[in-house]
């Protein structure tokens, strides 16, 4: 899947939290699923396929609002 499928729910770029498309974000997919992008964790090792990424409240806060939820 390509970043331009992905519909951005947080983040400005060049805001406090990011320089560029570098920091924590959500994004919801065409089907409406959520990708959370963040800082990889090493907190525990997840199934085959899966990854665990560390993202801050705030930017969980962020998506909710976004979405409406």
């Amino acid at each position: 899947m390509a970043r331009a499928e992905l519909t951005r729910l947080t983040g400005i770029v060049g805001g406090p939290d990011c320089d560029d498309d570098d920091c924590p974000n959500v994004h919801r997919t065409e089907s409406g699923s959520i990708v959370v992008q963040g800082s990889v964790s090493d907190a525990f090792s997840p199934p085959v396929g899966e990854g665990l990424v560390e993202t801050p409240e705030h930017i969980l806060r962020e998506a909710v609002r976004a979405l409406g939820w």
